[in-house]
């Protein structure tokens, strides 16, 4: 387990997911992006997407698949924030990032990703962290922007039809592949 002090308050510590956290990330994951309580943070797709965000089946295989990792945050050993982290080649895939929606705005997203950033880079040596985000979430890229991603205009297609991935609620949602250098 590693600590780090939050710019927020308190000792933050890190460790990797373990199955028996699959019901509390769930939760986080879902309170951080749909619904009623993603409406206290500022990371809410409540307006584009119903349905759900994740489910346990999909967390669990982020804990387990080889190459992946579900990075943790706790503080006073409650849940606050976590990111996937799977190592492709000479990149990582950051994904699944949620924060506490209360807690959303005080530096604690931004003390996360540059955790995630150094381990993915001391784990796997990668040079580049990439991710997707949907194209219509402006505020959210800008975010990722002032962290030192940039967008490639590289797109792909939102998965109409697959609930696992929710229900959208508009008809021009795509993603767009995000990349930052390392080190």
């Amino acid at each position: 387990m590693d600590t780090a002090t939050s710019p927020d308050r308190g000792e933050l510590t890190y460790r990797d997911a373990v199955p028996a956290d699959v019901p509390g990330l769930v939760a986080l994951i879902e309170s951080a992006y749909r619904g009623e309580s993603s409406r206290t943070g500022w990371t809410t797709e409540a307006d584009i997407l119903d349905g759900r965000r994740t489910d346990t089946e999909g967390v669990t295989q982020v804990i387990t698949a080889p190459g992946s990792r579900l990075l943790v945050a706790e503080r006073d050993g409650t849940l606050v924030a976590c990111c996937q982290l799977e190592h492709r080649g000479d990149a990582a895939y950051f994904g699944m990032f949620a924060v506490r929606p209360g807690l959303q705005g005080a530096g604690l997203g931004r003390t996360v990703i540059a955790e995630a950033e150094r381990r993915a880079a001391l784990s796997w040596g990668v040079r580049e962290m990439h991710m997707t985000v949907i194209t219509v979430r402006e505020e959210l890229i800008a975010w990722y922007e002032r962290r030192g991603y940039r967008r490639t205009g590289t797109l792909s297609p939102f998965p109409y039809g697959d609930e696992r991935f929710g229900i959208p609620q508009r008809d021009d949602l795509a993603f767009e592949l995000l990349v930052k250098r390392l080190g």
